[in-house]
């Protein structure tokens, strides 16, 4: 008997409130066969790249693969951020393990990584306490209380330079060391991360050469890293989002008017694994990455309340100005808007 292919999902009424998440629940199954097929192409493109690194000699060869390859690591890192959340190929034994590896293998040990990544689902855009798992954010007042070094730490991490050398302050030092150092007991794994990565470099160089170890280990992880901590931060910091107390936080406000849409050319939006939909995915983190496009065309409301932005420089530059939370205004405002409110109110 010729099997039925499952109805469409068409979405007729329109969303509103907590009818805009229930709406959503259709979507939030795993069509396991894709789930392993994309893991599997994912991890063909990836290997593939770094064989490519190995096997050609000429320096643009190795530095194009090098970047292909970290490009390839970030749509394999959103496979390893779904299946920590639970949302693929959960209960299997065999992609436990792997992306247990996986996580070491990107600085990302399972502890920390699931810890501070639920909390920040749980308390996104919620003042004081969303920057476990995000970038920092401070209002006004909150900065004008800070001290000289407080300032330079905050404006550091929140950087161009610093979210560009991501490997090295989000994820080295934030990840890892900063999580081993605050609770050795709970994030064991972090130190062991920091030995493996160690160890990992050490023996490119001694064994491969020091080609191999500027485009097939550094080289990826700078190009997967500066990406990945930008997407990090500009998914929440974007012109027009929105911050709140306790008090005035809701969670579909959080998921909506918080998290971005960020529109990308489709070559880019496959090595982001659609993380562009982050609006979704906060509404919803248990639909599958590649079933976000999906719910994006089935829910009207899904594409008319997104705030968009871009990986055009002009959209990355606005993000980037974005300093510190103002409740009167209720916006971000910029470095030189800051130096005015010490100037003219501190």
């Amino acid at each position: 008997m010729e099997a039925q292919a499952p109805p469409r999902i068409v979405v007729r009424q329109p969303a509103e409130g907590k009818d805009l998440i229930i709406a959503t629940r259709p979507f939030a199954h795993e069509k396991r066969a894709l789930s392993w097929i994309n893991l599997s192409v994912a991890l063909v493109v990836t290997v593939s790249c770094y064989l490519a690194i190995f096997y050609f000699d000429a320096l643009w060869a190795k530095a194009l693969f090098g970047v292909l390859a970290g490009l390839a690591l970030v749509r394999m890192f959103i496979l390893y951020h779904d299946h920590q959340h639970k949302t693929i190929l959960n209960r299997s034994w065999l992609a436990d393990g792997f992306f247990a590896v996986f996580g070491v293998f990107m600085l990302s040990p399972p502890s920390i990584w699931k810890r501070s990544h639920d909390h920040h689902h749980k308390h996104n855009s919620k003042l004081y306490t969303s920057s476990i798992g995000s970038f920092p954010v401070v209002t006004v007042e909150k900065y004008k209380t800070l001290t000289p070094t407080e300032r330079f730490l905050y404006l550091f991490i929140r950087s161009p330079f610093a979210i560009g050398l991501g490997y090295v302050f989000v994820f080295i030092i934030g990840m890892c060391l900063n999580s081993f150092i605050s609770n050795r007991g709970r994030h064991w794994d972090s130190l062991i991360t920091l030995v493996v990565h160690g160890a990992l470099g050490w023996a490119t160089g001694y064994f491969f050469g020091w080609e191999n170890l500027v485009f097939a280990f550094f080289l990826p992880y700078l190009v997967t890293f500066a990406l990945g901590s930008y997407l990090f931060y500009a998914q929440h910091n974007f012109p027009g989002t929105s911050f709140a107390d306790k008090d005035g936080w809701t969670y579909l406000k959080a998921a909506l008017a918080s998290s971005s849409y960020m529109r990308m050319n489709p070559v880019m939006q496959w090595f982001t694994g659609n993380i562009g939909f982050h609006h979704i995915h906060h509404l919803n983190a248990h639909i599958p990455f590649y079933r976000l496009p999906e719910v994006f065309k089935a829910i009207p409301e899904l594409r008319t309340k997104a705030i968009r932005t871009s990986l055009r420089p002009w959209d990355v530059i606005a993000c980037f100005r974005l300093k510190a939370w103002d409740p009167a205004l209720q916006r971000m405002v910029t470095h030189r808007e800051l130096r005015r409110y010490r100037m003219g109110k501190a």
